[in-house]
């Protein structure tokens, strides 16, 4: 298949399934091995390409995003404690990423990983969706602290490809009691610091095979990919909101767990 074709189809992929809580890295894996590539020659170009959908967090929520940069100036205790609340939730991720960052590199190669996290993270989801009681509608800025440093520890889940960063953020926030809107806010913007902080990284380790070209994939595809998440994600954000606030996360969990066994079942035929 062409290269700016591969691109545009994952971009897509990645659009719409970055802020559902699906993974859209195990997404990204599973479609890169379909298409007849090796995952492992495009586990950059699928990290970096998440940007784009970042992009669109940042451009869907930009009032909420320039009232808190405007209150940090003024010193106003709201925004105050929404910074305080992401940085509590991303630091936990943001250490073990580190430290357990060349194991994580090695399973965004393994697609069986990926099917098999997505059918018990499927299980979860309807397991957690039964027995949680959340709690009354409030802003980020109102979460106490330790329930975000749980979120914080709830993501860090996601390392595992399949998971779902923002399923795992969003179903360790329910089980805490944070309303489905909240929590969906919540993981909307801790995505944030954590996908820059890994792209950073991923960057870091392999600018030079980039700039020299030395991979299939370039900065061509990367540029393709970043644009199209962009666009798609950007449609995907507003929509995902009023879904989950009127049938909540349940056929989600059901899509992950046919996907998981169909992907299974492909992956044995290859």
């Amino acid at each position: 298949m062409d290269l700016t074709l591969t691109a545009i189809l994952l971009g897509i992929v990645e659009g719409l399934t970055e802020f559902l809580p699906v993974s859209s890295t195990g997404h990204l894996i599973l479609a890169t091995r379909l298409f007849g590539y090796d995952s492992s020659q495009w586990a950059t170009f699928n990290i970096v390409i998440q940007l784009g959908a970042i992009l669109a967090v940042i451009v869907q929520f930009w009032r909420t995003f320039w009232a808190v940069g405007m209150g940090l100036l003024k010193l106003n205790p709201t925004s105050i404690r929404f910074v305080r609340n992401v940085l509590l939730a991303f630091i936990p991720s943001a250490v073990l990423g580190l430290l357990f960052n060349n194991y994580i590199e090695g399973l965004l190669g393994e697609p069986a990983v990926v099917a098999w996290a997505l059918i018990i993270g499927g299980i979860a989801i309807l397991g957690i969706e039964k027995v949680a009681k959340p709690g009354p509608l409030t802003g980020v800025s109102e979460l106490p602290a330790v329930k975000c440093i749980g979120v914080g520890f709830a993501q860090c889940l996601a390392m595992v490809p399949g998971v779902s960063r923002s399923g795992a953020t969003i179903m360790g926030a329910l089980s805490m009691g944070i309303e489905r809107r909240t929590a969906a806010e919540f993981s909307f913007f801790l995505a944030v610091p954590t996908m820059v902080g890994a792209t950073t990284l991923e960057l870091l380790k392999h600018h030079k095979e980039l700039m020299a070209g030395a991979g299939p994939v370039g900065w061509n595809e990367i540029a393709v990919g970043f644009v199209v998440s962009f666009i798609v994600a950007l449609v995907v954000i507003k929509a995902f909101m009023a879904f989950v606030s009127k049938s909540g996360f349940a056929p989600f969990a059901w899509y992950r767990i046919v996907a998981g066994a169909l992907a299974l079942f492909l992956l044995s035929r290859i």
